[in-house]
C-alpha cells in the first residue's frame, strides 16, 4: 500500500494513493502535520469546549455551540450517514485516522499547544461533520432576524428595507464563469474569490489528491476530507459562492415546568421539551454552566426557563440528519458537468450557487442546498412557536440559471437563480462592475482583443471601482456654499477622485474618512440611536446588533432614501466635510485599511499590511466604517480554473500553505496575495518534490 505526498515550490501538498481511501487517510494525516492548531482549534468549537484553552474569551461561542447541539447534530448526521451512504462513511473514517495518526507530529511543530497547554485530543468519526457545522452555522445570518424585530419594534416595518444588507456574519464570494466562445482558447474558465473572515491559518487549503478514480486539485477545508468548494478534476471544474438562501428559522418559544419543562405547541397542547445541564470548562476560571432545552421545533439558543423571552433555533441538517457529505466523493469523481451538477443534488449545508464548466463546453448555474418551505413570515422574523402556520412544508427545488452572452457572474447580489430564496443580498454593485469589465476588453497587454485568457482574470480580482460612493458624493457635491476654505478643497478632492479605493491613494483616504464621519453622525441621531442599545441576547448575536456596522453597511440606502425620519442628511454630510477638513492629516487608504486577521490566540499579532479595496468593491476588503478601517473580512482565497489546461489554472491564499509560525511557507504566499498575483496549479508530478514514499 503506497502514499506518495510531494510538495511543490509553496508547500501545496500533492498527495497520490492507490485508493481513494488511503487517500484520504493521506489527507487527514497531511493536514494535521500541517495545521495541527487549527483543527484541534476547530473540533473544540464545534463540540462546544474550546473555552478550557482559550479561556473567558471563548464562552459565549462555546455556550451557543452547546446550546445549539452543534456536536450532537453532527454525530447524528454521522449515523445516519453510515446508514445511507457507508462507503462515504467508511471514507469520512479514513481522513480521520489520518488526523489521529499526525496529530502528535503537528502539535510539535506548533507553539501554540505549548502557549495554551493543549494536549492534542483525539478525532471522532463525526468530528469532520462538527467541523462543517460549526464553521457554517451562522452563514445563513438567521440572527439577522433578531435586528428585523427591534427596526420594526422601535421604527416600523417600513425600515426595514432602509439596513438590508448582506449582515456582518454574512460571508459573500465573488464568483464568474466565461464560456469558451469568449476565451482565446475555446474552453470555459472560471475564476472567483470567496469573502470570509480572514483567519490565520487560513480557512481555505490548497491541496491535490490523486489515486486510479480520480486526480483533483483544489481548495479543502481543513478538517474536512476531499475538496467541496473550489475544485478541478481536470476535464471538469466547480466553484461556489453564497447563495445568501435564508434557510433558518427562529422561534419564540412558551415554556413552563411540570415536573419537566414543557412547550406550547401550534395545537394547543403542552408536550415535553428535551432538557438537560452541561458545563463548560474554563481556562483560569470557574466553570459555566450551560441549560440546554429542546422543543419540536429546535434547540433553544436564547433565553431558558425563567427568562422573559425564550427563542429556538430551527437549521436543516437538525431535522434531516444530513450535512451533504455524500456529494464529496462524487465531486472528486466528476468528468462532465453531469457528474457534478449530480453530485450537487446531494448538497445541505450551506446553500450555494454553484458555477461548473468541462473540457468539452459543458456549464453548469444552479443552487445547491436545503431550503425549507414555510411561511413568509418565518423567512422574515422571529415567530411565534404556539401559532399555526410556520411548520416547514417540505423543501424548494433548486432553481438553475443559463448563461447570459457567454457569461455568468454571481457576487451575491440579488439578481441572479438564487433570487427566490433569500430575503437580504448584497449590493448589485461587484456583480455588475464584473460583468461590465467581463463584456469590456481585457486590460493591460490583452487591450484590444475581446476573448479572455486565465492569465487575464486576476485582473479583475483586484479591481477596486467604488460604485456605491456615489450616494454620498452627489451630495457632497451639493454643498456649494458655505463651506470653511479647507472645507472647500476637500470637497474639490473627494469629486475629482477617480473612485478608487486604492491603497496608495489620499482621495480614497479622504472619502473613507467622510464617510465615517457621516455615519457617526447618523448613529447618534436621536432619530436612529434608538437602536443603539440592543436587547440582552448571547454575545455571540452582538455583531447583528450592532447599529454603527448597519449604518455602514446600509449608508447608500440611507443617504438614497427619499426620507429618513426627520434626518437632514444634508447638513449631516456638510458636518461630516466640515469635520474631517478641519483636522485632516494626509495619508493614504492603506495607512488605516489594513490586515487585522482573526486568530484563535490574540496575543499573537504581526506588521499586518494595508490594503486596497473596500466593501462593496470587486476587491471587496471589508472595514466598519464609522467603527475602524481595520480590514477583517476580504478574499479567503483566490481562483482561477482554465478548462484548456489545468496547468494554466491559478490560484493563491492570504498567508500560506504551512498553519505553523515561522515555518518557511506560513506566510510566504501574503506578497503575491496583497500584488494580486496567483501562484500556478502545477500538474506536472516530476515538477514537484517527494516528500515520504510507502507510508
Amino acid at each position: 500500500m503506497t502514499v506518495e505526498i510531494y510538495r511543490d515550490a509553496w508547500g501545496i501538498p500533492h498527495l497520490r494513493a492507490d485508493s481513494a481511501e488511503e487517500l484520504a487517510r493521506a489527507q487527514g494525516r497531511t493536514t494535521a502535520i500541517d495545521r495541527a492548531w487549527q483543527l484541534e482549534a476547530e473540533r473544540h468549537r464545534s463540540q462546544g469546549t474550546s473555552a478550557a484553552f482559550l479561556g473567558a474569551e471563548a464562552v459565549a461561542w462555546d455556550r451557543f455551540a452547546r446550546q445549539a447541539r452543534l456536536d450532537d447534530t453532527a454525530r447524528r448526521c454521522f449515523a445516519a450517514l453510515e446508514r445511507r451512504d457507508p462507503e462515504t462513511a467508511e471514507w469520512v473514517v479514513a481522513y480521520v485516522e489520518g488526523v489521529n495518526a499526525g496529530l502528535a507530529e503537528g502539535a510539535r511543530r506548533a507553539p501554540e499547544f505549548a502557549a495554551t497547554g493543549l494536549t492534542p485530543g483525539r478525532w471522532e468519526p463525526w468530528s469532520p461533520l462538527g467541523v462543517w457545522l460549526g464553521t457554517h452555522i451562522l452563514f445563513a445570518g438567521f440572527p439577522a432576524k433578531l435586528w428585523r424585530e427591534e427596526v420594526v419594534r422601535l421604527l416600523g416595518a417600513e425600515a426595514v428595507q432602509l439596513f438590508a444588507m448582506d449582515g456582518p456574519g454574512t460571508s459573500g464570494s465573488n464568483g464568474w464563469l466565461v464560456s469558451g466562445e469568449r476565451t482565446v482558447t475555446g474552453r470555459p474558465v472560471i475564476a472567483g474569490d470567496p469573502h470570509r473572515f480572514i483567519e490565520d491559518p487560513g480557512v481555505y487549503q490548497q491541496i491535490r489528491l490523486a489515486c486510479p478514480e480520480f486526480d483533483v486539485v483544489g481548495l479543502a477545508v481543513p478538517g474536512v476530507p476531499g475538496i467541496a468548494h473550489f475544485g478541478h478534476t481536470g476535464t471538469v471544474a466547480w466553484a461556489i459562492t453564497n447563495a445568501m438562501a435564508d434557510y433558518q428559522d427562529l422561534y419564540r418559544e412558551r415554556l413552563r415546568r411540570s415536573g419537566g419543562i414543557e412547550a406550547l405547541d401550534p395545537d394547543g397542547a403542552w408536550r415535553p421539551a428535551a432538557h438537560h445541564v452541561e458545563q463548560v470548562e474554563v481556562a483560569g476560571a470557574d466553570s459555566v454552566e450551560v441549560e440546554v432545552i429542546e422543543t419540536a421545533r429546535g434547540p433553544l439558543v436564547i433565553g431558558g426557563t425563567g427568562a422573559e423571552e425564550s427563542l429556538s433555533l430551527r437549521y436543516p441538517p437538525r431535522v434531516t440528519g444530513d450535512l451533504g457529505f455524500s456529494a464529496l466523493l462524487p465531486l472528486l469523481r466528476a468528468r462532465r458537468v453531469a457528474d457534478v451538477d449530480r453530485a450537487f443534488d446531494r448538497w445541505a449545508e450551506p446553500v450555494n450557487v454553484v458555477q461548473a464548466a468541462d473540457t468539452e463546453g459543458g456549464v453548469l448555474h444552479r443552487v445547491a442546498g436545503k431550503v425549507p418551505v414555510r411561511s413568509h413570515h418565518n423567512r422574515t422574523r422571529v415567530v411565534p412557536a404556539w401559532e399555526p402556520g410556520h411548520a416547514w412544508q417540505g423543501w424548494h427545488e433548486m432553481p438553475r440559471s443559463g448563461l447570459d452572452d457567454g457569461i455568468a457572474v454571481m457576487a451575491n447580489q440579488r439578481r441572479g437563480p438564487a433570487a427566490p430564496l433569500g430575503i437580504e443580498f448584497a449590493p448589485p454593485h461587484r456583480a455588475t462592475r464584473i460583468r461590465q469589465l467581463l463584456e469590456g476588453q481585457p486590460p493591460g497587454p490583452a487591450a484590444g482583443k475581446r476573448t479572455w485568457s486565465a492569465q487575464d482574470m486576476p485582473a479583475l480580482h483586484m479591481d477596486t471601482h467604488l460604485a456605491s460612493a456615489e450616494a454620498l458624493l452627489d451630495r457632497v457635491a451639493a454643498l456649494d456654499e458655505g463651506l470653511r476654505p479647507e472645507a472647500v478643497a476637500l470637497r474639490e478632492q473627494l469629486l475629482g477622485w477617480d473612485r478608487r479605493m486604492e491603497a496608495e491613494s489620499t482621495e480614497a483616504a479622504a472619502y473613507a474618512a467622510v464617510r465615517g464621519a457621516v455615519v457617526r453622525r447618523l448613529v447618534v441621531h436621536p432619530a436612529l440611536a434608538v437602536l443603539a442599545d440592543p436587547p440582552a441576547y448571547p454575545e455571540v448575536f452582538l455583531p447583528w446588533l450592532a447599529l454603527i456596522p448597519r449604518v455602514a453597511f446600509a449608508l447608500e440606502n440611507l443617504l438614497n432614501a427619499e426620507e429618513l425620519y426627520g434626518i437632514d442628511r444634508d447638513a449631516v454630510v456638510r458636518a461630516a466635510v466640515e469635520e474631517v477638513a478641519e483636522g485632516w492629516t494626509p495619508r493614504t487608504w492603506g495607512d488605516t485599511h489594513r490586515l487585522a486577521p482573526w486568530r484563535a490566540l490574540t496575543g499573537s499579532s504581526y506588521d499586518e499590511p494595508g490594503l486596497s479595496g473596500d466593501h462593496d468593491c470587486v476587491l471587496c476588503t471589508s472595514a466598519v466604517p464609522g467603527l475602524t478601517d481595520l480590514s477583517t473580512r476580504g478574499p479567503a482565497a483566490r481562483y482561477v480554473w482554465d478548462l484548456a489546461d489545468r496547468e494554466n489554472s491559478l490560484w493563491v491564499v492570504p498567508f500560506g500553505a504551512d498553519g505553523v509560525a515561522g515555518a518557511p511557507h506560513h506566510r510566504d504566499q501574503l506578497p503575491l496575495w496583497l500584488k494580486g498575483d496567483l501562484a500556478p496549479v502545477t500538474t506536472d508530478w516530476n515538477q514537484l518534490t517527494k516528500e515520504t514514499h510507502d507510508e
